[in-house]
């Protein structure tokens, strides 16, 4: 992995799973990466294996040019390649390996960007693994992504970042969950981008949007 959203993301799950497979849901805490919230999505599993966007940031969507939470993970891929990009996600869930794929986006003007995503398995108990958080980044600046927007992504390869069972090694336990599980005044992870995607959709991302300092204080 090339992209720094891609490597910060990438390093992040790598410390909150610990010596597990895939870390629970639960333990992503949005004040340790709102700098890349923007940029991150969770997908969820269905009956079908047919992932969904549960959550996307501001960035994808603007990529995209509309909300696509709650749109079918196959809706951002081209076609005649949607079965491709859809069997990797499902089976980074089945089979508990991340995975990252490379990407071009296509717009109808003819331009094209090449992007980097990110595909980590969560669990949503420690016995289902039915969710992924996810990362989608351009490899090269571009002054045009954002305003012209994107039609489709089409798959140029992927990789299994590795195949292991659980590891072992020298790290901190898992924090305890029952000390960022939410109360009256905590936000979580899903009510933070949703917020964040509102806000942006009505102008007022940075006008309104509370502080990382205050977003920190509050978990």
């Amino acid at each position: 992995m090339r992209q720094k959203t891609s490597t910060e993301i990438f390093t992040y799950w790598e410390q909150i799973r610990g010596n597990a497979d895939a870390p629970l849901r639960r333990l992503i805490q949005p004040s340790a990466i709102g700098h890349i919230l923007p940029e991150l999505f969770i997908l969820e599993n269905t009956a079908d294996d047919n992932p969904r966007f549960r959550l996307a940031g501001t960035t994808i969507c603007n990529l995209m040019g509309r909300e696509i939470r709650g749109e079918d993970f196959a809706a951002l891929w081209a076609g005649s390649q949607q079965e491709d990009p859809v069997r990797i996600a499902a089976g980074v869930m089945a089979h508990v390996v991340p995975a990252m794929i490379h990407a071009t986006g296509y717009c109808v003007s003819g331009r094209s960007a090449a992007f980097e995503m990110m595909l980590m398995p969560l669990r949503s108990s420690s016995d289902t693994c039915d969710r992924l958080l996810g990362c989608l980044a351009p490899a090269t600046p571009a002054a045009w992504l954002g305003n012209d927007c994107l039609e489709f992504l089409a798959l140029d390869r992927t990789r299994l970042l590795y195949e292991r069972p659980a590891r072992i090694i020298d790290a901190p336990p898992h924090p305890d969950p029952t000390d960022i599980l939410p109360t009256h005044e905590n936000m979580r992870l899903g009510e933070w981008m949703r917020r964040k995607l509102n806000l942006a959709m009505r102008g007022r991302d940075v006008e309104a949007e509370p502080s990382r300092d205050k977003i920190g204080r509050r978990l």
